[in-house]
């Protein structure tokens, strides 16, 4: 009797279990109204719990904002961040100066190293409909060779991004956008270069998968010894390699056979996280991941001491203009026009 691929699965809840290399994952998504003459909100903040608004109220949450939805300025050290923009506008400040607006497809990639301090706000653009924000944000580890490298971060705009599609034989159509790793001959763009997925023999991968109602699929294979986890999170039902769920999950595979995938009556979306675990210890405190409980004291002595650089902005929540488009502007004053 052939062996099943599937290891085991369980419930997606607000914060996604994931493995090594990977640490954290989670799946904002947010039905904004209008905007107003702030970039906040077109409606009444009463009974929300400013600062701490996770509770999702009438469809939306402000998270850390107060005016304006998102994260104030907040620090990282020894992790990289991956944020996914599905929907809606993503505005990053940082400790170093540099600062960008993306969303609409594309992925800010952003090495927090050493240390940096950086906020990303979610401006509700349009005054007279709604502003939808859909995101994910993803921790990669780093190793300890490289946790207090220099802050870095890789703009993969949405045009950057291949979307191979794959057709079965009754012309179904499964899309995969390649944010990282390699497909056949599509491969996604450069990761930062300090990066453990910028590592050959690493096998990271992100992708997400979007399959019509009733398409099939095979996943290829990845190396054995690696940690591979699919995430479905929109869809009625699919089937993985004989395995029916009827509702969203995660699920983790064995990487080195192929996965068959055959989706139910809806369209269904997937996210896939594949990496070589890095296998160093972890020690974590809030923002701050490192390999020892001294090392976790001494990037928050660091950060008390300097702010890993201070805050050139004006506010904690800075947001860049109504009439802003897609761009960025590095610290070492590199622009780049996305889209």
């Amino acid at each position: 009797m052939t062996e099943s691929a599937v290891i085991g699965a369980f419930e997606l809840g607000p914060q996604w279990p994931t493995f090594d290399p990977f640490l954290f994952c989670v799946h904002h998504d947010d039905r904004y109204p209008a905007g107003d003459d702030r970039l906040g909100p077109k409606a009444s903040l009463e009974g929300r719990k400013i600062g701490m608004d996770f509770a999702g109220k009438d469809g939306w949450r402000m998270y850390h904002g107060d005016v304006v939805p998102g994260f104030p300025q907040h620090p990282h050290r020894g992790f990289e961040t991956v944020t996914l923009a599905r929907r809606g506008y993503i505005d990053h400040s940082d400790s170093l100066g540099a600062k960008a607006r993306f969303g609409h497809g594309d992925c800010q990639w952003m090495t927090a190293g050493r240390g940096i301090v950086h906020s990303e706000m979610f401006p509700l653009i349009n005054r007279d409909q709604p502003n939808p924000t859909e995101l994910f944000q993803i921790w990669l580890n780093l190793p300890s060779q490289d946790k207090l490298v220099d802050p870095y971060f890789t703009m993969l705009w949405e045009p950057l991004i291949p979307k191979p599609r794959f057709t079965d034989a009754n012309g179904r159509v499964t899309q995969v956008a390649v944010v990282a790793g390699q497909i056949g001959e599509h491969r996604g763009p450069p990761p930062p270069p300090s990066s453990w997925a910028a590592r050959p023999d690493s096998d990271v991968a992100i992708w997400t998968l979007r399959m019509q109602p009733g398409a099939i699929w095979t996943l290829p294979a990845a190396g054995a010894g690696v940690n591979r986890t699919l995430y479905f999170f929109a869809g009625g039902s699919i089937r993985i390699d004989g395995a029916n769920l009827d509702r969203h999950a995660g699920i983790r595979v064995r990487p080195e056979v192929e996965l068959l995938l055959e989706n139910g009556d809806a369209e269904a979306e997937l996210l896939v996280l594949q990496g070589r675990p890095i296998d160093e210890p972890v020690a974590q405190h809030g923002p701050f991941v490192m390999n020892t409980r001294e090392e976790i004291q001494q990037a928050m002595a660091d950060f008390r001491r300097d702010g890993y650089g201070g805050w050139p902005w004006a506010s904690a929540d800075p947001v860049h203009g109504r009439e802003q488009g897609r761009f960025a502007v590095h610290a070492d004053g590199r622009e780049e026009v996305g889209g």
